[in-house]
């Protein structure tokens, strides 16, 4: 029992280590090659796993070969516009000028109310402000509202927007992230001398937001009774 435990535990961080080499994508984003490997290492890697005489190697060493393929692969196409044409495929236009193509939907084996469903995914719940709408190679739908149903821009109301900046969760309960400080250009002095000035420990904090502009807001812990 313990060698099985051992050898899961062992398998998890693998396949851990192997996801993040392949990149940071859900499962959604995930293009044809990338969700065909993890789909290969999930299953290579439950079988040492479920027989404790299969040795651990024997599932290392595919799921390694499986990984540098996809690094390679990803590398061609990265590199190589038509290679990810034929392995990606491309984008689709399903709705061109307003107008749906009936046949195109037909190809990719889409109905009216799977785009209709996709379309409210995008945030758009009525079809005749679409201008255009194109099925990306993740399968996801992107779309182009009319320019007469597009909410109006600060330019074209003359309008000066306030500056925006990145924000982060610098303290989480009780303990800061000097890497989401970074991130939001706040130096770690500048969270300490903030925190004194609201007279707050930093053990007391259960999130702090901040960004390079100088805001932030502090929501302290609740007091246990």
């Amino acid at each position: 029992m313990a060698i099985s435990i051992i050898r899961t535990v062992i398998l998890y961080a693998v396949i851990i280590i192997a996801v993040r080499l392949m990149g940071k994508r859900q499962i959604g984003e995930m293009q044809t090659s990338e969700l065909v490997v993890t789909l290969l290492i999930s299953d290579i890697a439950s079988l040492p796993m479920q027989n404790t005489d299969q040795s651990l190697l024997s599932g290392f060493v595919p799921i390694l070969i499986l990984i540098i393929c996809e690094i390679v692969l990803s590398v061609l196409m990265m590199k190589r516009a038509k290679f990810r044409r034929i392995v990606c495929g491309m984008p689709q236009i399903i709705i061109r000028k307003g107008k749906i193509d009936q046949a195109q939907m037909k190809k990719l084996r889409m109905s009216t109310e799977d785009l209709c469903e996709q379309l409210r995914q995008a945030g758009c719940f009525k079809l005749s402000q679409v201008e255009y709408a194109i099925i990306e190679t993740n399968g996801k739908l992107s779309i182009l509202k009319k320019p007469e149903d597009e909410p109006p821009s600060c330019s074209q109301l003359n309008i000066q927007p306030e500056k925006s900046s990145v924000e982060t969760v610098v303290i989480s309960d009780g303990e800061l992230s000097k890497s989401s400080a970074k991130i939001c250009g706040v130096s770690e002095q500048k969270i300490n001398d903030i925190l004194r000035s609201e007279n707050t420990r930093l053990e007391d904090v259960f999130i702090m937001t901040a960004n390079s502009c100088g805001e932030f807001k502090i929501i302290k812990r609740e007091c246990k009774n």
